[in-house]
């Protein structure tokens, strides 16, 4: 799949090249692979998926099992699959593991799932275990790319396709704001949590957000005997999905794809999704957990400051509560920016496109303007919606993105849509 070659570009460098790079191994990944090698079963195109973990699906299912999330809030129509029914068909002799309404996938039901679409599509050595540092378009070869990878060798391609993280972890200011030393375990990101190696009896534990992650969080540490103050800076909204399910098909999307106003379609995606939100399921949870005072539910209110004194965290709000706790979550999310996004600066240097809000404006086949770098996941939204980070969105990216893979590369246009 790969035919290597040496490359004086650097003395001692090794290059390798190939057709097509996906960056990144996850849920759109996988998606994106299947649907292309459906697409071009004639004749296989010639990829590589690059991953720092070397095998499919490492960071989302370390993510659930972490995070001791149960099952997905997508439904079971959604699925790396190109098949629709193929979940479903999957799960005939285990329908327990298919949670009400719409049938979404228990964690390890949708795990093993994914496994067999790794196996009948061939898939087990087509992740490499590299870490892409550095997207550079060579300028004498006006379609070609030069990843670099953190372990100095790097890969010469055709086509891109980032289909990795959507950017950099978000950390409130009062975090960024902390002077004094404290232990790193003691105030951490959400993605930095991992529950199953945790003992937290008898602990008081601040998580912040109002998202189902930390709605997940905050039952896993009751599960294991701490007690929780839940803190969002409004009201907990309540929703079966991140947005309305006609956001999934044409009912939303058409009017939206036919928008000619980027910065108007930004803030349809805001309005859409309209921040984080806790499942009906999750709030029953927490209602329940909240009579039983393991839960607190502290809404309408932000930390004006934090301070590490005596082994425990003195925390002062906004609304002037002043409480100690011995650790602190911060279910914050991630940031939607290309402009910073690391893999992007070269790209956006010598193939300026407009951002809005963070977001890239892309073409119709989510294609960076000017070249052949394509994108998924949370940064494609301006083209694919508000569900892009989704299972969903990967199924309508792959659709876009796969149409142009297996096209003949043609001259490149401008126009935009």
């Amino acid at each position: 799949m790969i035919i290597i070659i040496f490359d004086n570009l650097r003395e001692g460098v090794l290059e390798l090249q190939t057709d097509i790079a996906i960056i990144g191994a996850g849920p759109q990944a996988l998606t994106l692979t299947t649907h292309l090698l459906q697409k071009g079963q004639r004749k296989s195109p010639l990829f590589v998926v690059l991953d720092p973990s070397g095998t499919w699906m490492q960071r989302w299912q370390q993510q659930f099992m972490a995070q001791d999330i149960p099952y997905l809030r997508s439904p079971a129509a959604h699925h790396p699959d190109p098949n629709p029914v193929a979940l479903r068909t999957f799960a005939e002799s285990r329908p327990q593991e298919l949670f009400p309404p719409y049938d979404r996938p228990g964690r390890q039901l949708f795990q093993d799932f994914c496994q067999t679409v790794i196996q009948q599509w061939s898939l087990q050595d087509r992740v490499m275990a590299a870490e892409v540092v550095q997207i550079e378009p060579i300028q004498q070869q006006r379609h070609r790319f030069r990843l670099w990878l953190k372990d100095g060798r790097c890969l010469l391609v055709r086509r891109v396709v980032l289909a990795g993280g959507d950017g950099a972890l978000n950390v409130p200011g009062w975090v960024r704001s902390l002077q004094e030393d404290y232990p790193a375990e003691r105030l951490c990101h959400s993605v930095q949590v991992n529950l199953s190696q945790l003992q937290l009896r008898g602990e008081q534990i601040l998580i912040v957000g109002g998202g189902l992650t930390s709605g997940h969080l905050a039952i896993g540490a009751v599960r294991r005997e701490a007690k929780v103050k839940l803190m969002a800076r409004r009201q907990f909204q309540e929703k079966l999905f991140d947005a309305d399910p006609g956001w999934m098909g044409p009912k939303y999307l058409k009017g939206f794809c036919a928008e000619p106003d980027w910065h108007q379609r930004w803030q349809m995606i805001q309005t859409a999704r309209n921040g984080g939100s806790l499942t009906p399921e999750m709030m029953v949870q927490l209602r329940r957990a909240r009579r039983d005072k393991t839960v607190e539910l502290a809404e309408n209110c932000q930390i004006e400051w934090v301070r590490w004194q005596s082994g425990r965290w003195q925390v002062q709000c906004t609304d002037g509560d002043d409480f100690e706790c011995d650790r602190i979550w911060y279910a914050t999310g991630r940031g939607l920016d290309a402009s910073r996004h690391p893999l992007l600066q070269e790209v956006q240097r010598y193939f300026s496109t407009e951002i809005v809000n963070g977001l890239p404006v892309l073409d119709p086949h989510l294609r960076w303007l000017g070249c052949e770098l394509f994108v998924m996941g949370g940064l494609a939204a301006l083209q694919v919606g508000p569900f892009s980070r989704n299972l969903r969105g990967a199924k309508i990216a792959s659709d876009r993105i796969v149409e142009a893979l297996t096209k003949p590369t043609v001259a490149l246009s401008r126009a935009v849509a």
